[in-house]
């Protein structure tokens, strides 16, 4: 795939050169939650993108041929498989055994021969098609100006032609589960269009549905050019174009739908694929999408618009955020994003916060796949990293908004694909380590494969799934749904722990129990040992023995969970006073690594603290030791741990790094349409961004000796967002808080409980304990002293 770098600054300059007219608008768009342009999108990472959790699409705004990219997130190559390779336990004694001796080399050599997934890599997610619009005569143009709505999920395109305004909007409706483009020109019978389909698959026709209706079908390519393999991709996909005009005429023709004479007309796309469940591809497509569309019959744009904005505005408003104005909040977004290499920006800090929550919305929803690398949006049949599920970092950091920024709903997705991966992983537990439970490696795809894939020096990493184990532990904690933790979490977590109970081995060495064959995720290769297997273990057991006295059950499995938790090999201090990234006190300070592995403790785990002195010093000159600049996802990972470290300066100064255009600093840095860039694009950069933001105004993650959170409020506050406030950020222990400030220091706190809990407030050295009843909420000024009596707050729990 390319990595397009562009000079932003100078696209508005060459546009009007393009179409032949002035392109500036008169004024930009109302609201503080808008991106918007002066020109259209040349390239991809230019489009704007909607979604409804399963459909997604990349809204060009072109004026004479509009592209609109679309996917669906089951359309993905390959079949129901088991990737694991039966018999490979017997190696993995003889893996350990040469790993201790030194010879790494024929450790990694064996296993690529005897332990590896079979095929060795995993399927790639797939663009679906183009939905094309093509307007005879339209330019030159006037006052364009094209803009992507967050808190309606609206994308939007205006221009003048001759005298005429048109207007486009597109959204993808989570209620009725169809793209919808809506088309209007303010003067009667102006609208004149043709519509089609472009699809990238070979596999694939289109055809004429009378009488208003056009179908692409076909299948994925039989052939896998990453595994070189002609293998047999039996998954099949359709999407239906319904046209309908207002004061015109539609015409369908053998490829395509034209539109005369009409003042406005609204195209509805329904796509859908043949896959049921990781297990099942028997669905029927046409079916799906003909239901889909019978069931809008009977209602217009307007009804459709209705209820998406009813359905999305309400989740995307819980959270509000204001962290100050300046000049850059009159600017389109591709010139404010320019501007920020060298400004500061506290807006575009806020639009960019609100942008992650609007591409989880769009990404993640009840009943679909989990977030990709790419979230849902992808327009190459070779997508980089194949836009899998990389869970060495990635579809974690996916995931970190989720909780904290009030869209829990849009974890379940994760714990949706979890609940399908604890049963090929008991398959790879059993076939790779003669294990119980189940055991997930850095990668998993729509077949939710969890064998090691790749190549040893890396692929060989057995604590994914444990990792994402912790997510459920976490919704309970913001939660404190004991049915969530019982039904779902707990199962899941327990099978989890089990494997790591059968396959943590002793270290001749030191007598410590150490995890391997395994290694710190994509340096180092294959070892024994690595620190962050045991920092994730050791939370995982901890979390299972705490989850199974909550609910009275597994009294000896928590005993000996804890048994076992203490004799890991703990957290080292190295020759560098660093925090040692293996149990060899081997780490180059020179390392720049994008991976901060074994920081994993400090941030998204709470095992390294400011309480725990030594370890804390020790993983801050690991950090210094890594550098500022990296990938745009690694810095999303190291604001947030700038903001466990209390250091809201250098939490900043690490996300202005990140808030730049790509290719103006080292490594990562935004494409115009704010999408982080690795690079190439990786959606996880704009979620690690959303929760660095929200670590460095509240955290949740200690308790006082009597098991209350303490709800620690502005600890990484910069100096550059003087003044601010922000409404509906959750915290563990079932609390939302709102907060404010003025001139640096905390003015006001508001703290409801859903449940009814008690914490502790902590600002500075000032602490206060709160006791709620559930729905009730309580006031504070910035002494955090009472304000008034608790009141109920009428907050709806969810």
């Amino acid at each position: 795939m390319r990595t397009w770098i562009l000079c932003v600054a100078c696209l508005g300059m060459g546009w009007a050169g393009l179409v032949g007219g002035p392109a500036r608008a008169e004024e930009p768009p109302p609201g503080s939650w808008v991106l918007w342009y002066r020109q259209p999108a040349r390239v991809w990472t230019e489009a704007l993108p909607v979604g409804n959790g399963r459909l997604g699409a990349m809204v060009f705004g072109r004026v004479e041929e509009e592209r609109i990219q679309f996917n669906e997130d089951t359309l993905w190559l390959g079949e129901p498989r088991d990737y694991s390779r039966p018999g490979a336990w017997r190696h993995l004694e003889t893996l350990r055994r040469l790993l201790f001796e030194g010879r790494q080399r024929e450790a990694e050599e064996l296993a690529m021969r005897e332990f590896m997934s079979v095929p060795l890599r995993q399927m790639p997610y797939q663009p679906f098609a183009d939905l094309w619009l093509r307007f005879p005569e339209h330019g030159p143009v006037e006052s364009y100006r094209r803009e992507l709505d967050l808190e309606e999920a609206v994308a939007r395109v205006r221009y003048r032609v001759g005298g005429v305004t048109f207007e486009r909007e597109v959204f993808a409706s989570a209620p009725d589960q169809v793209l919808v483009v809506h088309l209007r020109a303010d003067r009667p019978g102006a609208l004149r269009f043709e519509a089609g389909f472009r699809c990238p698959h070979t596999n694939a026709h289109v055809a004429a549905m009378a009488p208003r209706r056009l179908v692409l079908r076909g299948r994925v390519r039989d052939y896998d050019e990453r595994n070189r393999l002609e293998i047999r991709n039996p998954l099949r996909f359709e999407a239906v174009l319904e046209v309908r005009a207002e004061g015109g005429r539609v015409a369908v023709e053998a490829d395509r739908v034209r539109v005369e004479g009409a003042r406005s007309a609204t195209l509805l796309l329904a796509a859908a694929t043949s896959f049921r469940n990781f297990q099942d591809v028997s669905a029927d497509p046409s079916e799906r999408c003909t239901t889909v569309l019978e069931r809008l019959k009977r209602r217009d744009h307007a009804a459709l618009r209705r209820a998406h904005v009813a359905e999305h505005r309400p989740l995307f408003q819980r959270v509000s955020l204001d962290l100050g104005r300046g000049p850059g909040d009159a600017l389109p977004t591709d010139e404010r994003l320019a501007r920020a290499r060298d400004h500061d920006d506290p807006g575009l800090a806020a639009l960019v916060f609100q942008y992650g929550r609007y591409l989880l919305l769009a990404s993640s929803r009840p009943g679909t796949q989990p977030a990709n690398l790419q979230g849902i949006w992808n327009e190459s049949l070779r997508p980089p990293w194949d836009s899998k599920y990389t869970c060495n970092i990635n579809v974690e950091m996916n995931y970190w908004p989720a909780e904290v920024t009030s869209l829990p709903e849009c974890h379940e997705p994760l714990f949706d694909a979890l609940e399908d991966l604890v049963v090929s992983g008991q398959r790879t537990a059993r076939n790779h380590y003669n294990a119980r439970g189940w055991v997930l490696h850095h990668n998993f795809d729509l077949w939710r494969g969890t064998a090691p894939i790749n190549h040893s020096n890396h692929g060989i990493w057995v604590t994914g799934g444990a990792w994402l184990s912790l997510h459920l532990w976490e919704h309970y904690l913001f939660s404190q749904e004991r049915e969530f933790l019982a039904r779902r979490a707990y199962p899941i977590m327990r099978e989890a722990a089990l494997f790591f109970v059968d396959y943590l081995v002793e270290d001749p060495r030191t007598g410590w129990l150490i995890s391997g064959p395994s290694n710190s995720p994509e340096q180092g290769g294959l070892v024994m040992g690595p620190t962050m297997d045991h920092q994730i273990i050791r939370s995982l057991f901890a979390a299972v023995s705490e989850a199974a006295r909550i609910l009275g059950t597994d009294a000896a499995l928590a005993a000996q969970l804890d048994r076992l938790r203490a004799r890991i090999a703990p957290n080292q201090i190295g020759r560098l006073g660093q925090l040692q990234e293996w149990l060899e006190d081997k780490d180059d300070p020179n390392n720049k690594h994008r991976h901060v592995s074994h920081l994993w403790a400090v941030y998204p785990g709470w095992e390294i603290t400011w309480r725990t002195t030594n370890l804390f010093q020790a993983a801050r000159q690991s950090l210094n030791f890594r550098g500022d600049e990296a990938t745009g996802w690694s810095m999303g990972w190291k604001v947030n741990l700038w903001a466990r470290f209390l250091d809201g300066d250098r939490a900043y100064r690490i996300l202005r790094n990140l808030l730049a255009p790509v290719g103006s600093r080292a490594d990562g840095g935004l494409y115009p349409n704010l999408f982080d860039a690795h690079p190439p694009f990786q959606i996880d950069g704009n979620f690690g961004a959303t929760a660095g933001i929200a670590e460095m105004l509240l955290q949740s993650h200690l308790r006082d000796e009597e098991g209350r959170f303490i709800l620690h409020l502005l600890p990484a506050l910069p100096s550059a967002w003087p003044t601010g406030h922000v409404r509906g950020l959750r915290a563990r222990g079932g609390f939302e808080v709102d907060l404010a400030w003025e001139e640096g220091r905390l003015s006001s706190v508001t703290v409801r409980s859903r449940p009814g809990r008690s914490c502790v407030l902590m600002y500075g050295a000032q602490q206060a304990r709160v006791e709620l009843r559930p729905g009730a909420e309580a006031h504070f000024d910035g002494a955090l002293r009472r304000v008034g009596r608790p009141t109920r707050s009428g907050v709806a729990a969810r």
